[in-house]
């Protein structure tokens, strides 16, 4: 089993880095493989609202990272997205790559148990984590949990591993990111039948 780790931040070292590697080890000491992908420094193209990719099958900006990350996905059983906080949101550059990622290739998302960790110096980890978690909760994918928020707090790079309790959390949601995926693989039950998507506008003529 393997859990695909998203940093988005453009520093591919820094605070958002010591996070997710906090929950990559206790993954790894839990028997689950771990690999990153780090969205990078250059400008990422955004959604269009072409919608497209319903005939092609995939986005049709066919740029490095989209094409890396449905790759990696064909192969992950989870997801943990992290992400710094600018002005109590997420990164744009990983809002971008992520509505196009979840709006065509939706079928290998879901179902796969994901997380959200967010990294802020002080305020609005708790608005950038629950638009993280959006992403997940409108696509069938069990949201992982910790014993706190996903959170964990630095301003300079390498900060964030002087934040016991936040890695303590991080470390908590490796360890239960594992048990989930082992008890949904013990389990071996077959994914709930999905009924045809009633798609309602509040628009009438």
């Amino acid at each position: 089993m393997k859990t695909l780790l998203i940093n988005g931040s453009p520093h591919k070292n820094g605070n958002t880095f010591v996070a997710l590697t906090e929950v990559a080890n206790a993954l790894k000491t839990n028997g689950i493989e771990t690999e990153f992908v780090h969205i990078g420094m250059k400008p990422v193209q955004g959604c269009t609202a072409c919608q497209k990719c319903f005939e092609l099958g995939r986005c049709i900006f066919k740029d490095e990272l989209y094409t890396t990350l449905i790759e990696k996905l064909q192969d992950a059983d989870a997801v943990v997205i992290g992400s710094p906080v600018y002005y109590a949101g997420v990164n744009g550059s990983l809002c971008a790559i992520l509505d196009r990622l979840f709006y065509s290739a939706s079928d290998l998302l879901e179902y796969k148990p994901a997380a959200a960790v967010t990294v802020a110096r002080r305020g609005g980890t708790t608005a950038a984590f629950d638009r993280l978690n959006k992403y997940f909760t409108i696509s069938n994918m069990p949201v992982v949990s910790s014993q706190y928020w996903n959170i964990i707090h630095g301003a300079k790079a390498g900060e964030a591993a002087q934040d016991a309790e936040g890695l303590q959390t991080m470390r908590t949601l490796g360890k239960n990111m594992a048990w989930l995926l082992k008890s949904i693989k013990n389990g071996q039950q077959p994914l709930p039948e999905q009924e045809a998507w009633i798609a309602t506008n509040f628009i009438r003529k």
